[in-house]
C-alpha cells in the first residue's frame, strides 16, 4: 500500500476541517495529516500519494514573499518539487458567492503547478451542481479537483466528500 499524506492550510479553519473530515472518511489509507506550515520538500517526497487542501487567495499572494502565511512559505517547495511517479489531489476551499469569478483558483494554480512538474492529478471533477462565474481551476470541462463552499454551502460538503472519496479510492 503506497503512503498517502494530506497537506493542508491554513490551520485552525474551514481548511483544516475539511482535510479531518477527508482524513476519517479514507482511514482505512492511514493517511498522516501534514500543516504545510511545517513541511518542505522532504516531506512531499516521503509520500506516493498526496492529497493538497488550499483555500481560495488571490494570485499575487503566489507571487508576494509573505513570511506569515502558511501556503507562501510552502510554496517554493512545492514550486521546484519533481512530482513525477507521484498521485496528486487537490481539495479547494472557496466561496461562490463573493468570489463567483475567482471560485477555488488557488486550487487551479497548484494543480497546474503539479502538471507541470510531473505529477499525476486525480480527482477532478465535473462543475455540475456549482453556481460560479469563472474559475482558474476549471480546465476541459472538470475542476481540478473538489471544490468545496464552506461559507455558502456547507450543508452540502459532506456528500462531496463522500463522492469524491468514492472516486479517489479508484484511482489510488
Amino acid at each position: 500500500m503506497s503512503k498517502i499524506a494530506i497537506f493542508y492550510g491554513p490551520e485552525n479553519g474551514a481548511v483544516h476541517r475539511v482535510a479531518k473530515l477527508l482524513a476519517k472518511k479514507i482511514e482505512s489509507k492511514k493517511p498522516d495529516l501534514i500543516h504545510v506550515n511545517e513541511a518542505s520538500a522532504e516531506d512531499l517526497a516521503r509520500y506516493d500519494t498526496i492529497i493538497f487542501g488550499i483555500s481560495t487567495v488571490g494570485r499575487d499572494t503566489w507571487d508576494q514573499k509573505f513570511g506569515n502565511v502558511d501556503w507562501a512559505k510552502f510554496m517554493p517547495s512545492v514550486s521546484s518539487f519533481d512530482f513525477t511517479g507521484k498521485k496528486v489531489a487537490i481539495f479547494g476551499l472557496g466561496d461562490h458567492i463573493t468570489y463567483a469569478y475567482h471560485f477555488v483558483n488557488s486550487m487551479g494554480v497548484l494543480a497546474k503547478l503539479v502538471i507541470k512538474n510531473g505529477g499525476q492529478l486525480i480527482g477532478k471533477v465535473t462543475p455540475e451542481g456549482y453556481t460560479f462565474q469563472d474559475s482558474e481551476a476549471l480546465e476541459g470541462g472538470l475542476f481540478l479537483g473538489l471544490p468545496i463552499d464552506e461559507d455558502f454551502e456547507p450543508e452540502l460538503t459532506d456528500n462531496r466528500l463522500d463522492c469524491w472519496t468514492e472516486q479517489l479510492n479508484k484511482e489510488f
